[in-house]
């Protein structure tokens, strides 16, 4: 292969890899809530937080229209029976502001903001249902930081393994090293993050239904088949274009599922029937 090949699969595989990146980041159920609500003819953008330490109350902002607008938080525990509480939000910095009070890690409040006054009143919201606000426990960025470079990285040379085995490049070297790199930051350091963050390091098959745990484990297992056998079949070349191109489509399938879903989720039935929040912590929903 030419240099100037390999330079121009690695520019590929790069920017795919940054566009898996990207949508990462914009989707998923802990992503702020990102909208816009109008008063007397003026749009009025915000961004609500629906991921929160369970350090700290977590605060709600949405600007402040002025013309005489108030608002106010109602918020609930998820998946209980409880009744809406109000909670005024005050103006401060420019913005109406509202405090959730803190919750244990995987503990969820589903809430709404109410804007009275000025020409008409607004709800903010997700669509016909409140919006949902996970807390957690808080991650050290010395495993957090290494967590997603790993992940991407593994991205990165599972998109170039499998853009040369469509052009019948040798990529044994390149299917283990994606291998490695998923080893490190899905299978060690993922567990880890899920431990600080949720307190158990793995709540995927065979113990949950976590579905992070489990699309990183069958992305896991698919790749190493696919270097498995391009190490050990004589015709790697023909064999290796399908397993990998199978392998990089399974990679891809899982960066398009949003992170973050079907995660760990408190049980507040069980917490009110004298269950610890440890304890209580649910997988799957």
């Amino acid at each position: 292969m030419s240099p100037r090949t390999s330079v121009m699969l690695w520019v590929a595989a790069l920017v795919l890899m940054f566009a898996a990146a990207a949508y990462q980041e914009r989707t998923g159920p802990t992503k702020e809530f990102k909208g816009e609500f109008q008063v007397a003819g003026d749009l009025f953008e915000y961004e609500i937080i629906r991921s929160h330490n369970s350090t700290g109350d977590a605060p709600i902002a949405v600007p402040d229209p002025g013309q005489g607008v108030t608002a106010q938080l109602f918020w609930k525990r998820l998946g209980t029976s409880d009744e809406f509480m109000a909670v005024a939000m005050n103006a401060r910095d420019g913005q109406l502001v509202g405090v959730l009070p803190a919750q244990p890690a995987a503990g969820k409040l589903e809430f709404y903001v109410q804007l009275s006054g000025g020409a008409e009143p607004a709800r903010i919201q997700d669509g016909e249902a409140p919006i949902v606000i996970r807390y957690k426990d808080p991650v050290s960025p010395f495993v957090l930081v290494p967590h997603i470079s790993f992940m991407f990285f593994a991205v990165l040379f599972g998109i170039r393994t499998a853009l040369g085995a469509g052009m019948d490049h040798d990529v044994r070297r390149l299917s283990w090293t994606t291998v490695a790199l998923m080893s490190v930051g899905g299978m060690m350091l993922g567990p880890i993050v899920q431990k600080q963050a949720f307190g158990a390091y793995w709540t995927g098959f065979p113990w949950g239904y976590d579905l992070t745990d489990n699309k990183t484990l069958i992305m896991w297992i698919v790749w190493v088949g696919a270097a498995a056998v391009l190490q050990w079949r004589r015709d790697w070349k023909r064999a290796g274009r399908g397993v990998v191109m199978v392998a990089a489509l399974v990679m891809m399938v899982v960066y398009l599922i949003p992170h973050s879903l079907r995660g760990s989720q408190l049980d507040y039935g069980q917490v009110d029937q004298g269950l610890s929040a440890e304890e209580a912590v649910t997988t799957g929903n």
